[in-house]
């Protein structure tokens, strides 16, 4: 038997699914814990409303059960994000706010109770809404249903949108009422020969993009990285976070409750790792303020982003910590304190880490800059200088020239979360003349949120240029963030050159819009 938390047991329930019906009511139960079977089912209760089983009937895809008849003998397969609609005999409910108690038994679970809030809410007519189909929303007919739709709706001709070229049932979890494809230009940059501990080689570089030059500008910096022996890469750090935040009466109650994570570190990390074989959790940042405790969990994630991941691990952690803790009254808790800082830039990563923190440097030749680039070492680093000074006026989060733009390429190419743009453009540029002339540049990313499996990595065309950079799947997320690194201090170079050279504004006359 497994011991489940109450506040995971009410992640079960699907809100918003309590509706009358012609025999009663009806709502829905989902498993999002793991494998398992129903072999008994006790009682229904709302508010001070007790279903006996006798009168419940649970629907499972097209198959009805009576729930007085389910054993340990007659049992029904419950695995993980199987639904059950759960049908009770009873008058309807008046529209509003209702306590619900569901009591099963299941294994290898035992004995639950989940107990929820939820409403009936009143039907609203003549509501436009966008088609779908619950039993299968990823099949052809239901998508052109959705394409004839939008067509109609918006009086607009809908042509290059329908064209795909994979199979849409491979979309779920990725895109719902899906109707289409956005097709981006694709170019290829490279190759680019790279020194990394996990990518080592010569690699073209994906870039999916509708600004003109960027591709040819990246291919540009990186002639001039081959030229000088290829681009070294390091992954020197490694962590996703959620941040619950805990409110107490006063700021007493906080130091207690400080002091109880201390001495009870090792059960938290146990119930955190115990939602993942993948998920470790490395340390948890504690910050105060007034009666808020802040705990900004950092865990390592393997090759998926992790965010998802995360956030359960730290959601089954701090329920335990909420039925263990008793030395203060905690009285408000949420999950998410804005800490981790979710798609938005912020200083705490770029000093703590978020996703990868990873560092591409390289000596660039005094002679390859003069004749690939028409400028002199002294004069990239001058202009550097003055960029840190325009950088720290404006409050920007980098110093540098671009790194969101290859970043952005590479990540809508690949099939990464292309919001976390805003975290991973974080970037500090450094430079330095060598005493042979040359230059010194690095570029250190301190929060690159990237994946090589899960999320949107194994679509058809997003995994393919995975496999084109030899990336994809188990072990390929630190060769993948040293590549795009690689590609960032390329740019970086590019554009940098270009700027101080005055070959910026002639090269978007010939590649760019102007053109």
């Amino acid at each position: 038997m497994k011991f489940i938390p109450s506040m995971l047991l009410k992640q079960l329930y699907t809100h918003a699914s309590l509706e009358n019906t012609d025999t009663g009511v009806k709502f829905q139960v989902k498993n999002r814990l793991s494998d398992s079977k129903l072999v008994e089912f006790f009682k229904v209760k709302i508010d001070n409303i007790e279903i006996p089983a006798k009168k419940i009937k649970l629907q499972v895809g097209d198959t009805t059960y009576s729930a007085n008849q389910i054993s340990s003998k007659n049992f029904i397969d419950f695995p993980l994000r199987k639904v059950v609609t759960i049908f009770c005999e009873m008058e309807n409910l008046a529209e509003g706010k209702y306590k619900i108690v569901v009591s099963f038994k299941s294994d290898p679970f035992g004995k639950l109770d989940i107990k929820v809030n939820d409403s009936i809410v009143a039907k609203r007519e003549n509501v436009i809404k966008i088609p779908r189909n619950d039993e299968d929303d990823y099949s052809e007919s239901i998508i052109k249903t959705r394409q004839e739709f939008v067509s109609k709706f918006s009086g607009a001709k809908i042509e290059h949108l329908k064209n795909y070229s994979f199979d849409p049932h491979t979309l779920t979890g990725n895109c719902e009422h899906f109707t289409g494809v956005a097709q981006i230009p694709l170019g290829f940059a490279g190759p680019l020969k790279i020194n990394g501990e996990h990518a080592q080689g010569d690699f073209i570089i994906p870039m999916a993009t509708t600004e003109g030059t960027l591709v040819a500008s990246y291919n540009r910096g990186i002639a001039v990285i081959n030229e000088c022996g290829g681009v070294k890469t390091t992954v020197i750090g490694d962590a996703m976070q959620r941040a619950p935040v805990f409110v107490f009466e006063d700021a007493r109650g906080g130091n207690k409750f400080l002091e109880w994570i201390n001495d009870n570190y090792k059960g938290i990390k146990k119930q955190a790792e115990s939602t993942s074989s993948i998920a470790k959790l490395q340390y948890i940042d504690k910050i105060t303020a007034g009666k808020f405790v802040y705990l900004r969990f950092n865990y390592s994630t393997g090759d998926a982003a992790g965010q998802n991941m995360v956030g359960r691990a730290t959601f089954v952690a701090c329920t335990w910590i909420l039925e263990h803790f008793k030395e203060a009254r905690v009285t408000n808790f949420y999950l998410e304190s804005n800490l981790a800082t979710d798609k938005k830039a912020s200083l705490i990563n770029v000093m703590r880490t978020r996703g990868k923190r990873v560092v591409a440097e390289i000596v660039l030749k005094k002679e390859v800059l003069e004749q690939r680039m028409r400028v002199e070492p002294k004069q990239l680093d001058y202009h550097s200088r003055i960029a840190n000074i325009g950088a720290m006026i404006s409050g920007a989060n980098n110093n540098g020239a671009h790194s969101a733009n290859g970043i952005t390429a590479m990540f809508i190419a690949t099939g990464q979360d292309v919001a976390n743009v805003s975290e991973s453009s974080a970037g500090i540029f450094y430079s330095e003349l060598t005493p042979e002339g040359d230059l010194y540049v690095s570029i250190t990313i301190p929060s690159l949120i990237v994946a090589t499996y899960g999320g949107g990595t194994g679509l058809a065309t997003q995994r393919e240029n995975l496999e084109v950079l030899g990336c994809y799947g188990k072990n390929g997320v630190r060769k993948f963030a040293e590549i795009i690194a690689g590609v960032v201090l390329a740019g970086e170079i590019s554009l940098g050159s270009a700027i101080s050279s005055s070959d910026w504004v002639s090269s978007h006359e010939k590649y760019g819009r102007n053109r």
